[in-house]
C-alpha cells in the first residue's frame, strides 16, 4: 500500500498510462501536483485523471454497465517541476465522450470541480488545458450575434 490515508483508491493501475498517445479530440489538461508525503508522482497523477473524469472513492454498481476505457481520463505523462521539491506536472488526456456537448459547465466542472479537495494531494493547480476544434464547433456562440462598432 501506498503511504496515504485509508480509504482513497489506489488508481495507478486503471489511470496512470504513459502508452497512451493522445488524439487530436481529446481535451488535454496539465496539472501542478504536489502529492502528500509518501504518495508517488504516478499515484498523484493517475488520482487527478480519475477523480476529475470516471473515478470514486468507493464501488458503484454502475461501474459494470459502462466502458470505462471510453470514458476515463488517462494520466499520459508526468515531469518535475524544475527547481521545484515534490512538485509535478501531470497530463491528462480526456475523451470527448466524457463531456456534453457546448457546456463549458459541464467541462469544467468534471476537470476542476471535484477533484480539489483529494487527500493524497497536498497542492493541485490547473495550468494549462488544450480544447480541440471539435469541441469547440459544438459551441453556439452569442444568442444574438456578434455586432461590430
Amino acid at each position: 500500500s501506498v503511504g496515504f490515508q485509508a480509504g482513497v483508491k489506489d488508481y495507478k493501475l486503471t489511470y496512470y498510462t504513459p502508452e497512451y498517445e493522445t488524439k487530436d479530440t481529446d481535451i488535454l489538461a496539465a496539472f501542478r501536483v504536489t502529492p502528500q508525503p509518501g504518495v508517488p508522482p504516478e499515484e498523484a497523477g493517475a488520482a487527478v485523471a480519475a477523480e476529475s473524469s470516471t473515478g470514486t472513492w468507493t464501488t458503484v454498481w454502475t461501474d459494470g454497465l459502462t466502458s470505462l476505457d471510453r470514458y476515463k481520463g488517462r494520466c499520459y505523462h508526468i515531469e518535475p517541476v524544475p527547481g521545484e521539491e515534490d512538485q509535478y506536472i501531470c497530463y491528462v488526456a480526456y475523451p470527448l465522450d466524457l463531456f456534453e456537448e457546448g457546456s463549458v459547465t459541464n467541462m469544467f466542472t468534471s476537470i476542476v470541480g471535484n477533484v480539489f479537495g483529494f487527500k493524497a494531494l497536498r497542492a493541485l493547480r490547473l495550468e494549462d488545458l488544450r480544447i480541440p476544434p471539435t469541441y469547440s464547433k459544438t459551441f453556439q456562440g452569442p444568442p444574438h450575434g456578434i455586432q461590430v462598432e
